[in-house]
């Protein structure tokens, strides 16, 4: 069976995005950017998402100011393959870009059939939630900053079961951030 990873960064108060939809709050100092990097660098995962975060990508990772920016990571996030669930959007632009408007749930049922498959899912918070409840995330890694958002969306907003996980590793970036690194309970490491 294939596998289904989802990579987040969340404020100490449980939020993945702020009230307008943004995470310029993250901290995407050296450690965490070469992290990011070697995460892309050689991995077949396929990259997921939803709409608005696929929105949000596809408007930075192309753009000169990203291959300047953060050179590494926009080269892997350019070719990575990527798909976008969406039920609305018409097309998708960005290179390596699937768009599938079919049943999230059994869309992933059907890609995870494939033991060859990874797959991560990037922000997407409402996928991460909806996949959650249906018990097909085999790994999360949340990356916790050290800021906290008078307001924002938390990251399984609109969970309908409690999820249980077991923490399998960490790692502290000199930033203060923290990457936590969890399997469901029912997933021994």
């Amino acid at each position: 069976m294939g596998t289904l990873s989802t990579f987040n960064f969340i404020t100490l108060n449980g939020f993945y995005k702020d009230a307008q939809n943004d995470t310029g709050w993250h901290r995407h100092g050296g450690q965490e950017s070469g992290f990011a990097s070697d995460q892309l660098e050689g991995r077949k995962s396929i990259l997921v998402f939803g709409r608005i975060t696929y929105e949000q990508m596809a408007g930075w990772w192309p753009t000169d100011a990203a291959l300047k920016a953060m050179p590494e990571v926009a080269k892997g996030m350019n070719e990575s393959l990527k798909i976008v669930f969406s039920t609305t959007m018409e097309s998708a632009g960005w290179e390596n870009t699937t768009l599938i408007k079919g049943d999230l749930i059994e869309e992933i049922k059907r890609l995870k059939a494939d033991p060859d498959v990874e797959m991560t899912i990037l922000g997407s918070g409402s996928l991460v939630a909806q996949l959650a409840d249906a018990g097909l995330i085999d790994h999360y890694a949340i990356m916790v900053d050290p800021v906290a958002l008078g307001d924002g969306k938390p990251l399984f907003f609109g969970m309908k079961s409690k999820l249980d996980l077991q923490l399998v590793d960490t790692r502290t970036f000199s930033s203060g951030v923290i990457l936590l690194n969890y399997v469901p309970m029912n997933v021994h490491p």
